[in-house]
């Protein structure tokens, strides 16, 4: 594995969207009209969001997906262009429409809705890679890409950001050196269901994800913490407390954090600790980029921790 330090130079491959987010006190109900007091608009997108953070805690972090020709594409080109983000790999196709997500965070338990529309005619598509990763994120959505990428760059450090359980995203997670998948991911794959007062399922939901996919495995347990193995010895580590009013982007936050600190070469449970620092404090804003936390507010609640 490659080990550049501060010149690492980061892909970001999978999904980008246009999110519009408009919060409410409550989930709403079916058949009823509301009106919500506030809108936020900005990019969404898991790797998409991780190349943003990456490029504001200033790491070389390239995004590559696809947009359409449209205007939301042009917002969410100009915001990468604003934070520095390479997207020499991003395809604008022509005759699509661009990735919307609508979200809606309940801001009284912090929890949110979300409906995405992708249309079918985006298609990614990379002619040259001219740079060479030292760590390449990936989400699964642009599959055959990825697996070209791991193959390509094979002493790149790979992650994988596992939510979705289907063909393309266990195949990639057997390829890759992390596997940081959602509490929903570990419990469809192995139906099995977490039981917190209960060791025993927790370690049986491990086991199995260990013996199938053989990498390091980290699991997300919103905001219980994180599941990981240290040292032959399964362990929680617990999330910091936040008044949480949207978890838009806060899984997403957590793996761009995580490459930044693998990309420094931290040790598993710091990249872990500061990976839920960052991830809990964008869920006291509303929105997924701008709830993106300053790293030295990170760094120094890690510091105190």
């Amino acid at each position: 594995m490659n080990n550049k330090g501060d010149s690492m130079k980061i892909f970001c491959i999978g999904n980008v969207s246009y999110d519009i987010t408009m919060p409410m006190d409550k989930y709403p109900e079916e058949n009823f009209k509301y009106r919500s007091n506030d809108r936020i608009e900005c990019g969404g997108g898991s790797p998409s969001n991780a190349a943003y953070l990456l490029s504001i805690w200033k790491i070389d972090a390239s995004f590559i997906g696809a947009i359409g020709d449209d205007e939301f594409g042009k917002r969410i080109k100009h915001e990468f262009k604003n934070a520095n983000v390479n997207t020499y790999y991003m395809t604008i196709c022509k005759n699509a429409k661009t990735t919307l997500s609508l979200i809606i965070p309940n801001t009284k338990n912090g929890s949110r809705t979300i409906i995405t529309n992708r249309d079918k005619n985006l298609k990614l598509n990379i002619n040259n890679i001219k740079d060479n990763p030292d760590i390449i994120l990936m989400d699964g959505e642009e599959a055959e890409i990825s697996n070209y990428l791991i193959e390509k760059f094979s002493n790149a450090i790979t992650i994988i950001d596992a939510n979705k359980v289907n063909d393309e995203v266990i195949n990639l997670s057997k390829k890759v050196d992390y596997l940081i998948c959602s509490k929903t991911f570990a419990e469809n794959y192995t139906n099995l269901k977490f039981d917190f007062n209960n060791n025993e399922s927790i370690k049986e939901i491990y086991k199995k994800l260990k013996e199938d996919f053989k990498n390091e495995i980290i699991v997300t347990l919103e905001d219980r913490g994180s599941l990981y193995l240290f040292e032959n010895e399964l362990k929680i580590m617990p999330s910091i407390k936040v008044n949480a009013v949207d978890s838009t982007g806060a899984g997403d936050i957590f793996h761009g954090a995580f490459a930044y600190c693998i990309a420094k070469k931290y040790d598993l449970e710091k990249s872990i600790k500061i990976s839920n620092i960052a991830g809990a404090l964008s869920t006291r804003t509303i929105g997924t980029r701008n709830s993106i936390p300053d790293l030295e507010e990170v760094m120094n609640i890690y510091e105190k921790l």
